[in-house]
């Protein structure tokens, strides 16, 4: 098997709410979209999300009423602080500020307006590693 490109599927009630907050706070781009769907990617080669309106047709009709919970899509980036700092800015305040857990990982959740909720992650050197 030879993978070309990976997504991320998520179900949500306002599919262009999700992909706006998507495309103004991290830099995604509409790749295709149509009537309760969206896909979104990145130049840089980061995952791509779908968005699917909850009760679209083209999902089996036992996931038509899901919407998309417990689901957190993680990005890694290289500078957390100015990330937080950059969604402030922008109006997104952290649904969890920057914390850092003993195993060297620091993160941050925002939130979009369905719920979908976001985690920038930063590697850190611990003083145990």
């Amino acid at each position: 098997m030879q993978i070309t490109s990976s997504a991320i599927s998520l179900t949500v009630d306002d599919v262009p709410a999700s992909s706006k907050f998507l495309a103004d706070h991290f830099g995604y781009a509409e790749r295709m979209s149509a009537d309760g769907f969206t896909s979104l990617g990145r130049e840089d080669g980061g995952v791509d999300v779908v968005f699917l309106r909850r009760g679209i047709e083209v999902l089996p009709p036992e996931l038509r009423a899901v919407h998309t919970a417990g689901t957190i899509v993680a990005f890694v980036v290289t500078d957390l602080d100015a990330e937080q700092a950059r969604l402030r800015a922008e109006g997104v305040e952290p649904t969890l500020p920057i914390r850092e857990e003993p195993w060297g990982e620091r993160l941050l959740l925002v939130t979009d307006p369905n719920g979908v909720v976001y985690e920038l992650v930063e590697w850190v050197t611990t003083t145990d590693s």
